[in-house]
């Protein structure tokens, strides 16, 4: 399994999960936006406007973190995946233990306060992880057993499931739905590399969108009216740590491919904290209501102080050392427009910090991202659309780190 294919997505972090694009914005909400967003292994929920800070706790033994997916169409239920105790560490590999970690699905009632544990008939295996809600009764779940993955349709009780990849074809993961919901996108990490693919909701009519052995594609993501994906290029041979990618555009079909930014300019492997206390986790770029993207600029010869180990073996799926020493530059939010090219800085902070995981709110008047500097965990901020009116949101639980923020469906 690739040292890819689980990072950030489920070592504590927020499932970025598909469930179509957000509308274009409208009317002013009738209550204030929250945000869900990850610390110490908790979900936290709160407001905007920094108020209304609390954690998610349940009542359920032996589980050791939970982590948000997406909301069913009522926006007041929500999606969640608990994990036990992982079963890799020392002497135990990731490769071999970690999918051997039981994994449950559930969902909660944001406003009742409930929590119903699904995908619990038909169970295939015990690691489990939601990789796309196609609608509120079915999903896709990638399923692994004996290190071999492969995705699963099925009904959020786990019945009548249905191969949606065959085992061996390789690993697919970073799911997205479009808008009208009738195709998904995702990234098969592949024998012959990473690799973009659309398809309908079932697997079938599946058209390959880009390819190729000395690029790791990663990440699609359908543009609100549906008629563009983004994607990262990763030039995996020379950054074997996946530190940075390019910003790609394509239609659904792949024509009207092209890169638009230059350079590996994206933070990709975001990486943060120090030796006591480190995390990380891909760094995706996200769309705006207005057909423009959101990324996380890293500036010329840019490095972060945790420097990826290539030529040890990934014991810890983290695999870096700490050379803070060697840290230089920074990563800034910015907006760039993938039809001229043109790039628009949206945070201005001196000196420069690593930024990453900007998303604009439903309304689209503020964007939330987080901050941290070297040797940092990372903070929560809110900002305005174009830029300004920055403010703290959280440094998470007892300073532990704010990451992985989303926002709640505008209700």
């Amino acid at each position: 399994m690739h040292r890819r294919d689980f990072l950030g997505r489920l070592a504590g972090g927020s499932l970025v999960l598909a469930t179509g694009c957000a509308g274009r914005p409208g009317a002013a909400p009738r209550a204030p936006q929250r945000l869900f967003f990850t610390s110490a292994g908790k979900t936290c929920l709160i407001h905007a406007d920094g108020t209304g800070f609390r954690t998610l706790e349940f009542d359920v033994p032996n589980q050791a973190t939970w982590q948000p997916g997406p909301f069913l169409s009522d926006g007041r239920r929500v999606l969640f995946l608990s994990m036990e105790p992982r079963r890799d560490g020392p002497g135990r590999p990731f490769e071999e233990y970690y999918t051997q970690t039981p994994t449950h699905l559930w969902i909660h009632d944001l406003d009742r306060g409930t929590l119903e544990e699904v995908a619990t008939r038909e169970r295939r295996a015990p690691f489990y992880t939601p990789q796309a809600l196609v609608d509120d009764h079915r999903i896709l779940v990638q399923v692994v057993r004996g290190k071999v993955g492969q995705v699963v349709s099925m009904n959020l009780d786990g019945s009548d499931a249905r191969d949606f990849t065959k085992p061996g074809e390789g690993l697919p993961y970073g799911f997205s739905v479009s808008p009208d919901r009738r195709r998904v996108a995702f990234h098969l990490a592949s024998p012959q590399g990473y690799q973009i693919w659309t398809s309908d909701a079932e697997g079938g009519d599946r058209v390959l969108v880009r390819s190729h052995p000395d690029h790791l594609y990663f990440g699609p993501t359908w543009s609100p009216d549906g008629q563009w994906l983004l994607f990262q290029d990763c030039l995996f041979k020379a950054d074997p740590g996946h530190d940075a990618s390019d910003i790609c555009v394509a239609r659904p079909d792949g024509s009207g491919f092209r890169v638009a930014t230059k350079g590996q300019e994206q933070w990709f492997a975001a990486t943060y904290g120090n030796p006591t206390r480190r995390g990380g986790g891909s760094n995706m770029p996200t769309w705006t209501h207005d057909g423009k993207i959101l990324f996380s600029r890293k500036s010329p010869g840019a490095r972060v102080p945790w420097e990826y180990a290539a030529n040890r073996p990934d014991t810890d799926h983290f695999n870096r050392d700490w050379k803070p020493e060697s840290a230089r530059g920074a990563a800034t939010v910015c907006r760039l427009d993938p039809r001229d090219g043109s790039i628009e800085p949206l945070t201005h902070r001196v000196p420069p910090e690593w930024e990453c995981r900007a998303a604009e709110s439903p309304d689209g008047r503020r964007v939330a991202f987080c901050r941290n500097g070297v040797g940092e965990m990372p903070s929560l901020w809110v900002m305005d659309a174009d830029g300004g009116g920055e403010r703290l949101l959280s440094r998470g639980i007892d300073g532990a780190g704010a990451d992985h923020p989303r926002w709640l469906p505008g209700r």
